[in-house]
């Protein structure tokens, strides 16, 4: 990071209790949610999840700066299933994520160039590069 780096904006959050019946709450109060272990009986969401909604949400705001690179329109059906998975290997924990992207009625070779610059671009697509496995598919 450079010094001549400008700060957009902080998330700052609040968390307690961890992934057993915990709360995650943001500090302007727009984000509070119920804490459970994936797969588990409890009625909130868990990290995996939130994980996959923010970096679908932010790949898909990256894939728009793509397409205006090239005066191009993002179908409004665009979507993006993200899949992240929750491992343990060696008696260690890992992340393996996948990111499933439709971009209805665009030009499949077109559709893939907005893809990689997205992958290339996005914030959190740029923090897990080769630190966990991903793969971004058009479907």
């Amino acid at each position: 990071m450079t010094q001549a780096a400008k700060l957009l904006y902080t998330a700052r959050t609040r968390t307690s209790g961890g992934r057993e019946d915990g709360m995650s709450r943001s500090s302007d109060g727009r984000l509070d949610v119920k804490l459970s272990p994936p797969g588990g009986a409890g009625t909130g969401t868990n990290p995996e999840q939130l994980f996959a909604a923010g970096w679908s949400a932010c790949f898909e705001g990256a894939m728009e700066i793509a397409a205006r690179k090239r005066e191009i329109v993002l179908p409004r059906k665009s979507a993006i299933d993200a899949e992240i998975d929750l491992l343990l290997d060696e008696g260690t924990y890992a992340l393996r994520a996948r990111l499933n992207v439709s971009l209805p009625g665009l030009d499949r070779e077109v559709a893939r160039e907005i893809i990689d610059e997205a992958h290339q671009t996005c914030p959190y697509s740029k923090a897990v590069r080769g630190n966990i496995d991903v793969a971004v598919a058009l479907t």
